[in-house]
């Protein structure tokens, strides 16, 4: 059974870090493309960071390039991403999700096909 599970949430000041991680397991061929997704309350879930395994392209939008950072560990069975987060502010505030995907990958949340259960990110001012 295809799993991921998310951790490292918290609150933090403006300005502080935290490193979200995601360990998927079950996948019996590992999917290429893993991501971050972020959900703020009344908004939409936008993309955040992806990364692609069989290209080495990373993505991120605009709002967070410079400050975080999508990165990837291969087991045997199973695959761990993580988002270094760094200058954290207030409007970085919102639920993050983890993804997976075969084939195309980028930060659009429509693509992906499975999803961890997300952990909440609170920065306050």
């Amino acid at each position: 059974q295809v799993q991921l599970v998310e951790s490292g949430g918290g609150s933090v000041q403006a300005g502080g870090s935290l490193r979200l991680s995601c360990v998927a397991s079950g996948y019996f061929i590992k999917p290429n493309c893993m991501g971050w997704f972020r959900q703020a309350p009344g908004k939409e879930r936008e993309g955040v960071a992806a990364t692609n395994s069989a290209s080495s392209m990373t993505y991120y939008a605009d709002s967070v390039k410079g400050r975080f950072t999508i990165s990837q560990d291969n087991a045997k069975n199973t695959v761990t991403v993580y988002l270094q987060m760094n200058s954290l502010k207030p409007e970085d505030t919102g639920m993050y999700y983890c993804a997976s995907v075969f084939g195309r990958c980028g930060l659009r949340s429509a693509d992906f096909r499975t999803w961890g259960q997300g952990t909440q990110v609170t920065v306050s001012s």
